[in-house]
C-alpha cells in the first residue's frame, strides 16, 4: 500500500525508523521546520568541509587505500543528505503557492 504525501508536506533532512522518510506538515514556520532548516545548514556546511578534505587527500601521495575508502564512505553519506535536501527544496518550489509571485 502506498501513501499519498500531501502537497504541503516537507521532507525532513533526517530519516525515521528503518530509514523511512520523515515529513512535517504546515507552512514552514513551526518549530520542526526551524530545526530542519538548522540541520540542513549543518549538513551542507559539513558537505563543503568534506569536499575540501577529500580534495586535500587526493593531493596527498601518502594517503592509504583505507583512508580513501573511509572518505568515500563519508562522501556517500553526505551526498545522500544533500540529495534529500535538494529533493525537499525542489518539492517545495514546485508546490502551488510555494514560491514567490512573479
Amino acid at each position: 500500500m502506498t501513501r499519498r504525501i500531501p502537497e504541503s508536506a516537507r521532507l525532513l533532512p533526517w530519516a525515521g525508523p528503518e530509514g523511512k522518510p520523515c515529513y512535517v506538515l504546515g507552512g514552514g514556520t513551526g518549530h520542526v521546520s526551524r530545526v530542519a532548516d538548522d540541520v540542513e545548514s549543518v549538513q551542507l556546511d559539513m558537505a563543503a568541509g568534506l569536499l575540501a578534505h577529500a580534495a586535500d587527500m587526493l593531493d596527498d601521495r601518502q594517503v592509504t587505500a583505507a583512508q580513501l575508502r573511509y572518505v568515500v564512505a563519508r562522501l556517500a553519506e553526505s551526498l545522500r543528505d544533500v540529495h534529500r535536501i535538494a529533493r525537499s527544496r525542489g518539492a517545495r518550489l514546485a508546490a502551488p503557492g510555494a514560491g514567490p509571485e512573479r
